[in-house]
């Protein structure tokens, strides 16, 4: 799969992707700075699923009716590395098929599709 992972998400949500052999473009690594629409431009453009915790793109995807390759939007009560990680992991091993085109918002303990643009 390929993932853009934002640059609030983290470098090693990144890392850990790509040690699963998924395709990564990391904002954090290498667009330090990008903007949300660009990040979204991008995404569409080159087909990217996008990963995040910043409440920002849902506001575009919805209120503006962006359109998306896929999002997997993280809620989480703990924002460290390794709980990222593992909650992307578990969401993975569940949802992986269920996640093109469509806008999950993930926790520690649940996942809701939402419908989007």
């Amino acid at each position: 799969m390929r993932f853009l992972v934002d640059e609030c998400t983290g470098v090693r949500v990144a890392q850990w992707l790509r040690e699963q052999n998924h395709e990564v473009f990391s904002v954090y690594e290498q667009a330090r700075g990008m903007n949300d629409e660009k990040i979204l431009e991008k995404a569409i453009q080159e087909k990217w699923i996008l990963v995040t915790n910043d409440k920002g793109f849902g506001e575009r995807i919805f209120r503006e009716k962006h359109m998306h390759n896929g999002v997997i939007f993280l809620r989480l009560m703990d924002e460290r590395s390794v709980s990222k990680v593992q909650t992307i992991k578990r969401f993975l091993y569940k949802y992986a098929d269920k996640i093109d085109g469509r806008f999950a918002v993930v926790s520690e303990t649940k996942v809701r599709f939402a419908r989007s643009a």
